[in-house]
């Protein structure tokens, strides 16, 4: 994989992972050349673009796109399971995930993708194994609240 992007229906990018380095002056072209062709498509059209020497992948869930581009060579319906995949990480941690979500707590959905993806590559394929992960991570940080004193936090004293 080369990069994954989420964008709303106006062109909004929500969340972008570059897999390979370039300068920002590169994304912006692609980040710019992927949201006009993607938008300009027909809602019935093929969801596989062939976009230089990448394959262009993108699956439209509610007023969001999921854009991902990956070598000519790979399977474009492994990486719509990728893009499927995520959002339903996404929709178990947030409980049918919106765009709201994502511009709120876009922290939490870079690191869904990082339990998920590295590297441009799978790194866990158990939905289960994820959702643990992002579980401990999620009692950590309520823990490190209590453990730096802050009162909001602090578990309630007894009596």
């Amino acid at each position: 994989m080369r990069f994954l992007l989420l964008f709303s229906r106006q062109g909004k990018l929500r969340l972008q992972k570059w897999f390979t380095s370039m300068s920002d002056r590169e994304k912006k072209k692609i980040i710019r050349d992927m949201t006009t062709m993607v938008l300009a498509r027909q809602a019935r059209s093929c969801n596989f673009l062939q976009w230089k020497d990448l394959k262009i992948i993108y699956k439209r869930y509610a007023s969001l796109y999921f854009c991902l581009a990956v070598e000519s060579q790979e399977n474009e319906l492994l990486a719509l399971e990728i893009i499927h995949r995520y959002v339903e990480l996404l929709d178990k941690y947030f409980g049918n995930v919106c765009e709201l979500d994502i511009i709120f707590n876009f922290e939490k959905a870079y690191f869904i993708l990082d339990e998920f993806l590295m590297g441009g590559e799978i790194q866990e394929t158990s939905k289960q194994i994820v959702n643990r992960s992002i579980e401990a991570s999620d009692m950590l940080q309520e823990l490190g609240g209590y453990a730096a004193g802050c009162p909001s936090l602090s578990p309630p004293r007894s009596l």
